[in-house]
């Protein structure tokens, strides 16, 4: 039998059996990863013509450029659950068409306003400044200053996605198959992250656009620093008819307000975060879904592809350990919310305008906007306090009840935060929470008589005698005095 002739391929010799190479990778390097870039040479024969694309040129070309460049990411992004390199160029790309630097006016002018609402909410709330300077943002900042939260609120989603995916590929993969998957699994894990990755930036780069400062979705994103977005702020007065001076100064009294919230409440931050976790970790994923929606990819429009995650395709059905958590999430944000609203009120009163703003504000924050919808059907989770005016009426209550010190101080605690119950009764929360602490009472009195040895020893003795008029005479019997010898004196009383 005649040798096979000797191959003329330059690595063949690096193809052995003792090296051989993962065909998923190969198979994707030849597409994407060549030096010369895509050629239409390496697809597989019929490929472009099964995919509609044989007689579109420049469709193809454009959805392998896109192919390209997240391939490209994906060996720069890392190994974790998201690509933030992806993340972070796609939220500059979404924002790079419209952000204008700022000026050295335009940021003394944000400093200026803050400074007067922070005398304003000195008279407000017994929470007081830390002293940090209000910064003006351009949108590229607040991308760049609020990625670190980012990463804390989406990096247990993320996880808990990816673990899903994997999980179901695996089992949906024949066992025949399994064997050739190779290193396949770590770069389905990376393409996974690369994938939420550009969603994510997406739709941070959407939010950049819209939000009025670093606390639109009731948490400090840029940190205890309290910041606005001009850029944003001058798109939000338009229309409204109110002077641009009014809609500064109001936005400013709500970032500082925020601020001063989260800096006096240490464990606030923590509180939103680990409920965020807690839906997470119940994450699963309908693979006939994305199945489903894979099918309707139209192969001749490249943004089709991206679209699959910003369409909440990966969004889970919530088990009622996830409605618990998100429950336990909406009541916070809707009571940070609500108390800034209320203070916020209080410290305006020299705004003509305040109660238009108010009113214009609550709205906003209760509906949400296209930024929001994108980033809560990216991650399955609505940051929105649908329950800002409950909670606005609860503060009010407890102010006129309490005073400034006393509706402040129901912060000291995360035990002491109002409930759902108190939403819809503010008038009952002072009772209630008499009520739980006069129980609490006596059952820290009963402990510590327990543990002192306090309690009284039941009447009688351990005999049984119950009415404790006998006494034993050492052998455990009971000696009931002279009468138990004659129980009779033979004379009968009729």
């Amino acid at each position: 039998m005649a040798e096979n002739p000797p191959s003329n391929r330059p690595d063949d010799s690096g193809n052995d059996d003792e090296n051989p190479k993962d065909p998923f990778s190969e198979m994707f390097g030849s597409l994407f990863g060549g030096a010369g870039g895509f050629d239409p040479k390496n697809l597989p024969e019929g490929l472009g013509e099964a995919m509609g694309l044989s007689n579109n040129p420049e469709a193809m070309a454009q959805m392998m450029a896109q192919a390209q460049a997240m391939m490209a990411a994906m060996s720069q992004g890392g190994s974790g659950p998201v690509n933030w390199k992806m993340a972070t160029d796609a939220a500059r790309q979404a924002i790079a068409k419209d952000d204008p630097s700022i000026s050295a006016s335009r940021a003394a002018a944000v400093a200026s306003a803050a400074r007067l609402a922070e005398m304003w909410l000195d008279a407000a709330t017994v929470f007081e400044a830390d002293g940090s300077e209000c910064r003006a943002f351009s949108r590229a900042e607040w991308v760049e200053k609020t990625m670190p939260v980012w990463k804390s609120l989406t990096t247990p989603v993320a996880e808990s996605v990816g673990k899903a995916i994997t999980s179901a590929l695996s089992e949906q993969i024949p066992e025949q198959m399994r064997p050739m998957m190779g290193g396949a699994q770590g770069m389905l894990q990376s393409l996974g992250g690369t994938m939420f990755g550009m969603q994510l930036g997406t739709a941070v780069g959407g939010l950049a656009k819209d939000v009025l400062g670093a606390t639109d979705i009731g948490l400090p994103l840029a940190g205890s620093t309290p910041a606005l977005v001009p850029t944003n702020l001058a798109a939000f007065g338009e229309g409204l008819e109110v002077p641009e001076q009014e809609i500064l100064l109001f936005a400013a009294l709500r970032e500082c307000a925020h601020a001063r919230l989260f800096n006096r409440v240490p464990w606030l931050r923590s509180t939103v975060i680990s409920a965020v976790e807690a839906y997470a970790r119940g994450i699963h994923i309908d693979m006939s879904r994305i199945e489903e929606a894979v099918r309707d990819i139209d192969p001749s429009n490249p943004e089709s592809f991206q679209s699959l995650m910003g369409e909440g395709l990966f969004m889970p059905k919530r088990t009622d350990a996830q409605e618990t958590a998100l429950a336990k999430l909406e009541l916070v944000l809707a009571l940070i919310e609500g108390w800034v609203d209320e203070v916020v009120a209080a410290a305006a009163v020299n705004l003509p305008q305040a109660t238009r703003l108010r009113e214009t504000i609550r709205r906003r924050r209760a509906t949400g906007g296209p930024a929001e919808n994108a980033f809560a059907s990216l991650v399955g989770l609505e940051l929105r306090p649908r329950r800002l005016r409950e909670a606005a009426a609860l503060w009010a209550h407890l102010l006129t009840e309490r005073g400034q010190e006393g509706r402040d101080a129901v912060w000291a605690h995360p035990d002491l935060l109002p409930t759902e119950e108190d939403l819809l009764d503010p008038t009952g929360f002072t009772s209630r929470r008499e009520l739980a602490a006069a129980d609490m009472d006596d059952i820290d009195a009963a402990l510590s008589k327990l543990l002192d040895g306090g309690f009284d020893e039941p009447a009688g003795d351990e005999t049984g005698d119950a009415d404790g008029t006998g006494e034993t005479d050492g052998t455990g019997e009971t000696d009931k005095g002279p009468e138990a010898d004659n129980p009779t004196d033979g004379s009968t009383d009729k």
